[in-house]
């Protein structure tokens, strides 16, 4: 057992305020399990195996061969590559024996801004965990790399003219679970400078060849849709901006298409696939040690069946768990549902677990590493804990954690 296994077992550390946490966010009375007060511990073999896979994955999105294969089933929207790569790339790993396991990658992945915000929240409860806190990266430290994320995104599609409004854009942005990350996304871009409003996609508009939303000209859009492609009659204005270049828009189309289909990681687990694609053989040796195999469902529905236990079930263009199942879970009617809808299959790799003592006992929350990254670096690393088979936020005690790296000494 290495040490931060030994850790995830063992420490019962609060090292989260949480307390103070919900006050600065004003979530006193709601959001009750966004934030666990527990630490998660990874090695530092592991952190840095986890940029590995993230530096792999970017190599093999360049391949010529790889993008005509990915965007011959996305739709047209997705074909033309903009200047922006996509803000927020999300990584999810889970920690098995073997190593780290990417289960997906999701544009759009929320969870940042909040995760940022709790770097202020976090203390030392006793004398071993001060060299945790102090090893990571300030609060304001990682605003500015946010920022500068923003501005690269800019400036490569607009050059040296000012970005002077943002547009965070999402449905019903109010009614979202997350609407308060978009709040502090909105104040850190007016700390800055940047005018930013958070709007539903209805309130945007086209008017004299301007993007515009509550009066006022849109220069970017941070976009939070899951409607990956624009394909809503109500994003139409949206989908004319970025289709005509009137605004930035971040993460878009493309980047779905090229990244978080879940069908990518069929490409991105097959050894053959990968070389025929012309990948160099040590990003081929990186994707087979950390991508489960991933198959499309299709053919024969028995073989499936028979075998179900060993496979987790995703929708291709899923986000958030929904409509994702164990294998073993599975009821004949909802594998007859499966069978006939647009799907995935991943070998089944069970999340690494962190220990704590409740008031119910000992108890195990099972983890999920997100690695938000920006042109193939890893960012920033957050944990969610959770009881139950997919990531919630509803689990007592469970919720977004800080991630700490361990030494192997």
């Amino acid at each position: 057992m290495n040490p931060a296994e030994r850790f995830n077992r063992d420490c019962d550390c609060t090292l989260t305020d949480l307390d103070d946490l919900r006050h600065r966010l004003n979530l006193e009375s709601t959001h009750r399990h966004l934030f666990s007060a527990a630490p998660v511990f990874v090695t530092l073999d592991h952190a840095r195996d986890m940029q590995r896979t993230v530096e792999a994955v970017e190599a093999v999105s360049r391949l010529p061969g790889y993008r005509r294969a990915v965007l011959a089933r996305a739709p047209a929207i997705a074909y033309e590559s903009p200047a922006a790569l996509g803000v927020f790339m999300g990584f999810d790993f889970h920690l098995s024996p073997q190593g780290p396991r990417l289960i997906e990658i999701n544009t759009n992945a929320g969870g940042a801004f909040l995760n940022i915000a709790a770097r202020e929240a976090q203390i030392s409860c006793c004398e071993g965990t001060a060299p945790f806190i102090s090893s990571q990266s300030a609060a304001h430290e990682l605003e500015d790399a946010i920022l500068a994320m923003f501005a690269q995104e800019w400036r490569a599609s607009r050059g040296d003219q000012p970005l002077r409004c943002v547009a965070i854009v999402d449905e019903n942005p109010q009614q979202q679970y997350l609407f308060p990350e978009f709040q502090l996304a909105q104040r850190l871009f007016e700390r800055r400078g940047i005018r930013a409003h958070i709007v539903d996609p209805g309130e945007l508009s086209i008017l004299e060849g301007r993007l515009v939303a509550k009066g006022e000209p849109i220069d970017l859009v941070y976009n939070r849709l899951t409607d990956f492609y624009f394909e809503d009659p109500r994003h139409r204005a949206l989908r004319s901006a970025y289709e005509t270049r009137l605004a930035v828009v971040t993460p878009h189309p493309h980047a779905h298409a090229v990244y978080a289909n879940k069908h990518n990681l069929a490409l991105l687990s097959d050894a053959a696939e990968l070389t025929r694609l012309e990948a160099e053989p040590a990003t081929i040796a990186q994707l087979l040690r950390a991508v489960p195999g991933t198959k499309s469902v299709t053919g024969p529905g028995e073989p499936w069946w028979s075998n179900r236990k060993s496979w987790f079930f995703k929708p291709g263009s899923g986000f958030g768990s929904r409509g994702s199942y164990r294998g073993d879970k599975l009821t004949r009617r909802v594998f007859s549902e499966v069978m006939s809808g647009d799907y995935v299959a991943q070998e089944l790799t069970p999340p690494s677990e962190r220990w704590r003592t409740t008031t119910n006992g000992r108890e195990a929350y099972k983890v999920d590493i997100r690695c938000y990254a920006f042109a193939g670096r890893v960012q920033l690393m957050a944990a969610r804990l959770y009881q139950g088979q997919t990531t919630n936020f509803r689990t007592a005690g469970g919720g977004f954690a800080p991630v700490y790296t361990v030494a192997e000494a």
